[in-house]
């Protein structure tokens, strides 16, 4: 789908402060992106357009600053299963019309299919989300913070910076919020909120088509 990757973060990042929080006069000090770089060995089109949009966010001033992780390729074996209906997986096992036998040419109906894949993961984006959120807060940069994620190995920084400034928790997923990351309004020094990004904040906060000379939303996006 088009028309949502050329995003805004300081754009977005400010309005739904002002409509969703009860912060006194905002104002947006810093905002770090935290990504790991695609190869362009594995994926040359995904590296043009991740780098035009990194430019694009530095020059626009969108991003204060872009902390990098790195990717990891492995190869990993796991059981074969299916999606269950709550989303979480069903192991997988005979059925006709693949089945397993013993070497007594027995039915082993509780047989399971082992399968390699080639995974790619993305990390250290977790650990500079955390990073920049406690040197912010620790040092006094910041007032308040807001953090777009719903990644739950964030639940104890986000929970100690409650302690100490109001934050805001921004899930930019379709799916339910992560219940580590729950709270309540009034911990620590409150004044907390939380909210779900819909579609129309994607579309409506789009960098300009062109930053500058050189750098252009790609046609794809």
């Amino acid at each position: 789908t088009q028309g949502w990757r050329w995003l805004d973060l300081r754009g977005l990042t400010g309005d739904l402060v002002a409509d969703h929080s009860r912060w006194v006069d905002p104002v947006i000090e810093n905002v770090t992106y935290c990504t790991a770089r695609i190869s362009g060995a594995s994926n040359p089109s995904g590296q043009r357009e991740q780098d035009v949009y990194l430019r694009a966010l530095e020059h626009s001033g969108s991003a204060s600053t872009i902390s990098f992780g790195n990717y990891v390729s492995r190869v990993a074996t796991a059981p074969l299963a299916v999606a269950g209906r709550n989303g979480k997986p069903v192991i997988s096992h005979p059925q006709w019309p693949l089945m397993v036998q013993d070497g007594a040419e027995n039915d082993v109906p509780g047989a399971r299919f082992m399968a390699s894949v080639a995974r790619r993961e993305e990390k250290g984006s977790d650990v500079n989300v955390a990073s920049h959120l406690l040197i912010d807060v620790l040092t006094g940069v910041v007032d308040a913070a807001v953090v777009i994620s719903n990644d739950s190995d964030l639940a104890f920084p986000i929970s100690f910076v409650r302690e100490r400034v109001p934050v805001g928790l921004i899930n930019p997923t379709k799916g339910y919020r992560a219940g580590k990351l729950a709270g309540h309004p009034t911990d620590g020094v409150g004044n907390h909120w939380w909210y779900q990004l819909q579609p129309a904040d994607w579309y409506e906060h789009q960098l300009p088509l062109a930053i500058g000379d050189r750098i252009s939303k790609p046609s794809e996006w």
